[in-house]
């Protein structure tokens, strides 16, 4: 791709139809109509904004929470299925590369997952967190290594992480070292206060800075009304407030538009992707400053599943010590 040209990007603030699959997907369909007459060629959604972040798991204790859990099973996503095919086809119309996160369920278990679609509507990666944190343990199964992937898109080279997937440094080296221009983050907003938000500029500040490479950051946003549809008990609607940074950050670690912390909307910058070299030419973490020779990162990119078959080694093995058949 002609690196010489800016890539306009877009990261959107917004918040889910609660308990409505459908309702979600027609938000995001609209969203990515409106990035795309912004003039954006990539846009990016909050952590598993379809049909919506599991807030119940936050406020309620999990011997109480199976209703709730259950309602999300029925709206969660299938993979491919209804849903990617419909952003797909938005992504094929417009032209433009979508990073969406959402519940996908497979069978019997929900996973908290990262899509990205290139601009002719491919689905480029699914990738699953590796480690729900805390209190999403009792909602998501874990992901594994074969997500931890740099795509190839019409927009560069992308990576993904959700949340505090960022707290994980070798997660965010193994994007790193696959050389990744733009880091694609994803957090659920309206949580925890003002102290996530701080959290949050930190992290994709110092993500841009060590890596080289621009970060796109979207979080997602809950209306009083909603937060009330969660949880009546005032004490803790107060901790589905604040949390909100939706932001674009430059290799050199600065802001490219003013953050969204409240509310609904978009924030658009342009990448000039001569920053990363700007950037890299003094602190390359991957190259001219790393030192291989002491310090390594070794990822086991298989995907994990609950039965393999035997290997062919082993049949070689059986054939030629009739022994071991006995």
């Amino acid at each position: 791709m002609d690196y010489s040209r800016p890539i306009r990007a877009a990261a959107v603030q917004i918040s889910p139809v609660l308990y409505s699959r459908d309702g979600t997907t027609e938000k995001v369909l609209k969203a990515i109509a409106n990035a795309a007459q912004s003039g954006a060629q990539l846009v990016v959604f909050p952590e598993t904004f379809i049909p919506y972040y599991p807030y119940f798991s936050f406020v309620q204790p999990p011997v109480l929470m199976g209703k709730e859990h259950l309602k999300l099973y029925e709206e969660a996503v299938t993979v491919p299925g209804a849903v990617t095919d419909a952003v797909s086809q938005a992504a094929r119309t417009y032209n433009i590369v979508v990073v969406l996160g959402v519940n996908e369920r497979d069978r019997g278990s929900l996973y908290n997952t990262q899509l990205i679609f290139d601009a002719d509507g491919t689905l480029l990666l699914k990738r699953r967190k590796i480690t729900p944190t805390y209190h999403e343990r009792m909602v998501w199964g874990q992901g594994d290594g074969a997500g931890l992937k740099v795509v190839d898109s019409a927009v560069g080279k992308l990576g993904a992480l959700a949340c505090w997937e960022h707290y994980n440094p070798l997660a965010r080296f193994a994007l790193m070292a696959q050389h990744e221009q733009i880091h694609c983050a994803q957090f659920p907003g309206s949580l925890v206060g003002q102290i996530f938000t701080d959290q949050i500029e930190v992290t994709i500040r110092h993500h841009a800075l060590e890596s080289g490479c621009f970060v796109v950051n979207a979080t997602g946003w809950l209306s009083k009304e909603q937060v009330a549809q969660i949880t009546t008990d005032e004490k803790l609607q107060k901790v589905l407030s604040g949390g909100c940074n939706t932001a674009i950050i430059s290799p050199e670690g600065n802001h490219l538009c003013a953050p969204i912390t409240e509310g609904e909307g978009m924030a658009i910058a342009d990448l000039d992707f001569s920053l990363i070299t700007k950037r890299k030419r003094m602190m390359d973490s991957v190259g001219h400053y790393s030192r291989p020779e002491l310090l390594q990162l070794q990822v086991n990119t298989n995907e994990q599943t609950v039965m393999k078959p035997l290997s062919q080694e082993f049949h070689t093995l059986v054939e030629t010590y009739p022994i071991l058949k006995e």
